[in-house]
């Protein structure tokens, strides 16, 4: 195949599903999660019964850039390639990882050689430039909370199950921005409802434990709406159970949706597709609650409720306040409720 600098997730995926391969891979970046899916795809690559002779998983840390070389410049036994698999390329130093760069220069037609720079960015300039010449670099890029949604819905449906988006939402919020855990969990569901189950929040809560009447997803649509009475309620349980929504992440959240909203007030094209785009949203359901945002509250009021919540975020922190996390929070919704929203004079 023709060399490529970078790639996404599933434009690799197809590739090597479809048996194009390259001489090199440097696969780096913060999301873990990607790079393991895409070792056990390489994995694929040997079959079962040539794997002894022809495939090899080498730790960097325990062996040397030279011996790495030599290996990868061996001839495969019997096979038409060899596969070396190079993990925790990110625990060497950059100069010593560098030293690959002569291999990855002048790589081996009969050898896949897949580096692996787990949770961290690559490193060794002269390697980058290398592999950027001769094969492959991917970026496992961390997925963002707002991406989140997406993700898990992509992975319902790879798994064979559906889910409605209140109990997409659920998993996003009890899980976060984990991509790992969250095809973990997801994996479980499968193998408790079985193929083309529906998962729903009964089944969330169920099976993961988490409150399908009591969690941030529902939380921040009682907000937005301004359903002060639920959001109090919701408040109160957060309060006797903590782990339901870390208030870290609920506090994100809440900031987030605001601040969502102030932008929203400058877009010019305010039509759905106009909004989305200048969000970046993916998914209808936080349109709506961040439209919802404002028609129950006015831009000044807005201004007020972020001012709102980044003191409580330093408070929280002990910056100005020694009260408990759980009284603060609940200081914060007072106010974000009360906020006056006046035209300054």
């Amino acid at each position: 195949m023709a060399p490529a600098q970078t790639i996404t997730f599933d434009a690799l995926r197809r590739q090597l599903a479809n048996r194009q391969y390259a001489p090199v891979y440097l696969l780096h970046g913060e999301e873990g999660y990607y790079i393991d899916a895409l070792v056990k795809e390489f994995e694929k690559i040997i079959p079962d019964e040539d794997k002894e002779f022809n495939q090899y998983t080498l730790y960097a840390p325990q062996v040397e850039p030279g011996a790495v070389m030599d290996l990868c410049m061996s001839v495969p036994m019997m096979s038409e390639r060899q596969l070396v698999i190079l993990k925790e390329a990110q625990a060497v130093r950059a100069d010593q990882l560098n030293r690959l760069h002569r291999y990855a220069a002048s790589p081996s037609p009969s050898t896949i050689l897949v580096i692996c720079v787990r949770g961290a960015q690559a490193k060794g300039k002269d390697l980058i430039a290398a592999v950027k010449d001769k094969g492959v670099i991917f970026e496992a890029k961390k997925v963002r909370d707002y991406e989140m949604p997406s993700h898990a819905a992509t992975l319902v449906r790879d798994m064979g199950m559906k889910a409605g988006a209140k109990a997409v939402g659920m998993l996003c919020d009890f899980i976060g921005a984990d991509l790992s855990r969250m095809h973990n969990e997801i994996g479980k569901l499968s193998a408790i409802l079985g193929a083309g189950a529906v998962i729903t929040p009964e089944a969330i809560e169920r099976n993961i434990g988490y409150s399908k009447d009591y969690n941030s997803f529902e939380f921040l649509d009682a907000l937005a709406a301004r359903d002060t009475a639920k959001a109090w309620r919701i408040a109160d349980y957060f309060a006797a159970n903590p782990k339901a929504a870390p208030i870290v992440l609920l506090t994100s959240g809440i900031f987030s949706l605001f601040a969502d909203a102030m932008v929203a007030v400058y877009t010019p094209d305010k039509s759905d597709k106009g909004l989305m785009a200048a969000l970046s949203l993916n998914r209808a359901i936080f349109l709506r609650r961040v439209r919802a945002v404002l028609a129950n509250y006015n831009p000044f009021q807005i201004i007020e409720i972020l001012d709102t919540v980044r003191r409580f975020d330093a408070m929280s922190k002990g910056n100005g306040s020694r009260q408990p996390a759980t009284a603060l929070f609940r200081d914060m919704l007072y106010h974000i409720f009360t906020a006056p929203g006046k035209l300054p004079v």
